[in-house]
């Protein structure tokens, strides 16, 4: 059994890489006080641009072609956030309402560019020949026991996770920049009494979400999907909520809770191993992340571990 999850546990830590991105900047946006449904939006517009470009690029034989696919995700990610941010802090719209809006413009506009782009329907997928290898750590994958885990034949991405929850919760708990955030999230009006733009630093954490949630995106694609197609991202964005609310709104919380739904992906490729699973159809394994995303928004829908004015409108004449 230990021998199943050593080889089970690099292939959670691959699957988990673009939930815990996302849910970080997730963690980013709602300790601000904005929810951020767009996140799965998001992931598909990051997914797309980074494939497209990687694509176009490959063709002209541009060296570093996929450097720039990953700058321009994070780029589109944060204009495409942007109209989020305008709707739920300028114009004071639902954030619910909003974010959802953007999801499904999210699902038109990628299939729209890749059949103007590309002439491919929205079914079709299209290769990419320039993606990340895995690599593994000198010294650090020597270290018994957790090197082998974290750090021996793992995607850069994935080494890049573990750096971006660590600085995530430097930022966020340690910083002067942290502190107004997370106060905008808790009681905005005493923010605002204290001379904090509550406006201003509520946008920079929700463009901050939609870079992340957008990086996640073309992680997924650039590593073990090699492929983009209308179903790439496939709702994982919500999955990535669901990393954010049972990690409790804490950067490493995401780190640890990604991982779980990353073990969640990767079970039924061992129904063979393990006898008590065998006979389960294939399909359950599938929907299993999606059942456990659900069950978390259950147990914690009433818990108030996230912050107090997370969702409500910003009014700057209330007291």
């Amino acid at each position: 059994m230990l021998d199943l999850i050593y080889e089970m546990f690099p292939l959670a830590l691959i699957s988990a890489v673009p939930l815990i991105i996302t849910g970080i900047g997730g963690v980013f946006s709602e300790r601000s006080g904005v929810v951020n449904i767009a996140l799965d939006g998001c992931m598909q517009i990051g997914g797309f641009t980074a494939a497209a470009l990687l694509v176009i690029l490959e063709g002209l034989h541009v060296p570093g072609a996929i450097w720039y696919a990953i700058i321009a995700a994070i780029v589109a990610g944060a204009v495409f956030v942007s109209l989020h941010s305008f709707a739920a802090i300028n114009m004071r719209a639902d954030q619910t309402v909003s974010g959802t809006a953007l999801n499904i413009l999210a699902g038109g506009i990628t299939i729209t560019l890749a059949e103007i782009i590309f002439g491919h329907k929205s079914t079709t997928a299209y290769s990419l020949s320039s993606i990340f290898s895995r690599v593994s750590i000198p010294f650090l994958s020597d270290i018994p026991i957790i090197g082998d885990l974290f750090f021996t034949d793992n995607y850069p991405f994935t080494y890049f996770t573990y750096l971006l929850a660590i600085f995530a919760w430097f930022l966020l708990y340690k910083t002067a920049f942290g502190l107004r955030l997370r106060s905008c999230g808790e009681y905005p009006q005493a923010s605002a009494s204290m001379g904090i733009k509550v406006q201003r630093t509520r946008w920079i954490a929700v463009l901050i979400s939609g870079m992340l949630a957008s990086l996640g995106g073309a992680a997924l694609v650039l590593t073990t999907q090699t492929y983009f197609h209308g179903g790439s991202i496939n709702g994982l964005g919500f999955v990535a909520i669901a990393t954010m609310i049972f990690g409790r709104w804490h950067p490493l919380g995401c780190l640890l809770t990604g991982i779980l739904f990353g073990f969640a992906q990767v079970l039924g490729y061992y129904t063979n191993s393990l006898p008590f699973l065998a006979g389960i159809p294939s399909q359950f394994f599938s929907m299993l992340p999606y059942v456990l995303t659900i069950v978390v928004l259950v147990l914690f829908s009433g818990k108030s571990f996230g912050p107090k004015a997370s969702g409500e409108i910003y009014d700057p004449g209330k007291r």
